[in-house]
């Protein structure tokens, strides 16, 4: 390579509850430079969640985001003329970004009013093993699954 690798930025954790990926998960939720707000609405969610499960709110959260968490996704190769989806493994780093963006992207398409309660419905959901963000992840491993046999593609 003719740069060097960019140095790795490092997040500091998040103000309630001293955890590094709570601020990254709100710097996904995050729109138009409004921190202050993501942590608002995140930080409602998981309070609502707490409210309807009577458990820890963060407990849930985590639990649903271990559940999102894919293991294999499919990439296209383009082996003599033909496009072939190749199954690979996901580097840990990966998965735990497209475990977030899932679970914001279909917060956002729910049907509820506010964003804490799309959100708090779909961490709900995700913790329990089903909605749109797992039927997501579910996918994407039959995907693989079916593409199995040009695994040898890799490289």
């Amino acid at each position: 390579m003719r740069k060097s690798k960019p140095k790795k930025r490092y997040l500091l954790p998040d103000p309630k509850f001293q955890d590094t990926l709570v601020t990254k998960f709100v710097n996904y939720l995050m729109e138009q430079g409004k921190k202050s707000v993501a942590y608002t609405i995140f930080y409602d969610a998981v309070e609502q969640v707490e409210k309807k499960t009577n458990e820890s709110g963060l407990e849930v959260w985590k639990r649903a985001m271990s559940n999102l968490t894919p293991a294999v996704e499919v990439k296209s190769r383009r082996v003599g003329g033909a496009t072939f989806q190749v199954p690979v493994e996901i580097r840990p780093e990966r998965k735990i970004n497209l475990s977030i963006k899932w679970l914001i992207d279909y917060a956002r398409l729910r049907g509820e009013k506010t964003m804490m309660d799309k959100l708090a419905a779909e961490i709900i959901a995700a913790s329990k093993g089903e909605g749109a963000a797992i039927k997501k992840k579910d996918d994407t491993h039959r995907m693989a699954e079916a593409n199995k046999a040009f695994s040898h593609f890799r490289f």
